[in-house]
């Protein structure tokens, strides 16, 4: 009953329509025949008007009928678009050959050229009434529009490709939207000075600075979803020195599906300045290895750890177990994960890498196969307040994962380590130096694949600079940075996670994977570029105030130790360090003393750990 009742066309309006189909079918007809007799009334023959008056009537009958058949009275002329006027056009010619055909078989005579000047004059009439409202709304609306245009976000969109298109219809055609495009940039110069429905193209890149001055653009829109990402960086380095808010269009692929929209439109991400291309996998290696296999990932709920459950559930596993202490980031995961793979065969488990028991427990009953272990502390001022916890999260959390691995025939171990385990200034990184020890320890005497996988700093992860600096730009500032001078190498999630993937299948044990990451950033420009990209001027609207380096903070962190200590793999992003050999007894018990000094809460856990890590230099160590 409700579908009937909302399906129901209003009656006043059909009978509207007919009365104005009736009309126009009359003239029309009588219109082919004054035209056919070249305008003049005299001159047409009495036999043609004889006929005209004979099919009157069936001819208005047949006409109509033909509208019904063709829907042209269930439309919404309003948002009428080509596939209406293929219905108006089809409906005009079956009834020209009706009435063609009724007039041989009545024995009525009318001229040849009638029918075709009639169907002509038939499909101008009707298109009249049908898109004549559309028209009207369209000039109301630009009226309208020019008196709110006050009002609207005055914005300019780069690109005048298919994306640009979809975004210009939507603004035309809704009423809910509060962007006005004033002018679209294009580098083409062959479309400057043209006109995309309606809005000028004015120019290439180096005419945006111009234009926004010139039209009052506030918001700037980035419509090229297939620019490689050099020349997005290019353009957007422009784009934030405008002072405008930044938006751009998603990938190409939605693009194709034809959901590029107002709605769709994402903010301008920083990661969208690192003006190199992503890292690209060889996804059929990392399908071959983790395709139908017991995958466990600890810290699942992470940042790291969540882009890996979200790429690995995508390339098949028979099982994905994640484990992690915070219960608030596993139910995220795991509600994400059964959204968008609802056949994943998903494990979600809570508890600590610290409880012998408990792991133990999980490797028995679940038996994985391929195990990634993300969970660690990784925060360096935190840790460097809290250094056992750091020992005892990283190091024992690792040492008791590693070693269920082994005992339980885990085939690979990918451990997720950082640049800061190289020459480390901090507890943190001293930890996660300690980690590859023990990863290349078991590796020796185990049937397990262990390897490591070292990377730099994560745009967006959990405790990265880049949602610090947002969350002050959101406050008005000021935004913090502990040095003008100190610099960082920068990857994505994704390219991390991609990484991390990437080694699982490169590992034969014992390596220390290693990404290329090019060239390393200055703190200070990602903070300058991310007030940029808000919007705002740097200095003047937020201010940027230094605030000296935190304890166990390097000016730069050293992602390679010796250049000729790398191998290359196939992928060209891609080395292996060449392992450093140590004495695995006494690794093994100092490893054994740092545990138990942490667990003691010991006070003196820096020397400990110095004892292991040679290179391990702590703020006030003498050399």
């Amino acid at each position: 009953m409700e579908i009937r009742k909302f399906s129901k066309i209003p009656l006043n309006r059909i009978i509207a329509l007919v009365l104005m189909d009736i009309m126009c079918i009359v003239v029309t007809s009588f219109g082919a025949l004054y035209i056919r007799y070249e305008f003049s009334f005299q001159s047409i023959d009495p036999v043609f008007l004889q006929s005209y008056e004979n099919i009157m009537v069936p001819n208005v009958l047949m006409t109509l009928s033909f509208f019904v058949i063709w829907k042209l009275y269930k439309s919404v002329w309003r948002y009428a678009s080509a596939n209406e006027l293929i219905n108006i056009i089809m409906a005009a010619v079956c009834a020209s050959l009706a009435q063609l055909i009724f007039c041989s078989a009545t024995g009525n005579r009318m001229p040849r050229s009638y029918y075709v000047l009639y169907c002509f004059l038939l499909t101008t009439a009707t298109c009249c009434i049908r898109f004549g409202y559309r028209i009207l709304r369209i000039i109301n609306n630009k009226r309208a529009s020019m008196v709110e245009r006050k009002q609207k976000v005055s914005t300019m969109i780069i690109g005048a490709g298919a994306a640009c298109n979809m975004i210009l219809k939507e603004l035309e055609s809704s009423q809910y939207l509060n962007l006005c495009a004033r002018c679209i940039i294009d580098d083409q110069p062959g479309c400057h000075g043209k006109l995309m429905r309606g809005v000028p193209i004015v120019g290439g890149r180096d005419c945006i600075l111009d234009a926004v001055e010139q039209y009052g653009i506030d918001e700037i829109i980035f419509a090229i979803p297939s620019a490689n990402t050099q020349t997005k960086k290019e353009i957007l380095d422009i784009c934030k020195e405008s002072g405008c808010k930044l938006r751009t269009v998603p990938g190409t692929y939605q693009l194709i599906n034809g959901d590029v929209s107002v709605s769709a439109l994402k903010e301008v991400e920083i990661e969208d300045l690192l003006g190199r291309e992503p890292i690209e996998i060889n996804s059929e290696e990392v399908l071959g290895y983790v395709r139908d296999r017991v995958v466990l990932v600890t810290g699942g709920g992470g940042s790291i750890g969540g882009e890996l459950c979200r790429q690995i559930a995508a390339h098949s596993p028979r099982k994905l177990i994640i484990l992690d202490i915070y219960e608030n980031n596993a139910y995220e995961i795991q509600q994400e994960l059964i959204r968008r793979y609802p056949e994943l065969n998903l494990v979600v488990l809570i508890g600590s890498v610290r409880n012998t028991n408990r792991v133990n427990s999980i490797f028995e009953t679940y038996r994985p196969e391929i195990v990634y272990h993300a969970a660690a502390h990784k925060h360096v001022p935190l840790m460097e307040d809290s250094p056992n916890e750091a020992i005892k999260n990283n190091v024992m959390g690792t040492y008791k994962i590693a070693t269920a691995a082994d005992r339980y025939g885990v085939d690979r171990f990918v451990l997720i380590s950082t640049d800061k385990a190289v020459n480390p200034a901090n507890v943190m990184g001293a930890s996660k130096r300690i980690c590859e020890m023990i990863v290349q320890m078991m590796n020796r005497k185990s049937g397990t694949n262990f390897v490591a996988v070292r990377f730099g700093n994560v745009l967006g992860s959990n405790g990265s600079v880049i949602p610090l600096f947002k969350q002050q730009i959101a406050e008005g500032g000021p935004v913090t940075v502990t040095d003008p001078e100190i610099i960082r190498y920068f990857m994505t999630i994704p390219e991390a996670v991609s990484l991390v993937l990437q080694a699982g299948a490169y590992a034969r044990g014992g390596e220390i994977f290693v990404l290329d990451m090019g060239e390393p950033m200055k703190i200070l420009d990602l903070a300058v570029n991310l007030i940029k990209l808000s919007g705002y001027r740097p200095g003047e609207d937020i201010e940027i105030r230094f605030t000296g380096l935190r304890p166990g903070e390097k000016m730069y962190e050293e992602l390679l130790i010796q250049q000729e200590n790398l191998e290359k793999t196939a992928n060209r992003m891609i080395f292996i360090e060449k392992p450093t050999y140590f004495n695995e007894e006494i690794f093994e018990r100092q490893l054994e003393k740092l545990i138990a000094a942490a667990k003691k809460e010991s006070s003196d856990i820096r020397r400990e750990i110095r004892e292991i890590v040679g290179t391990y230099r702590a703020e006030g160590d003498a050399e």
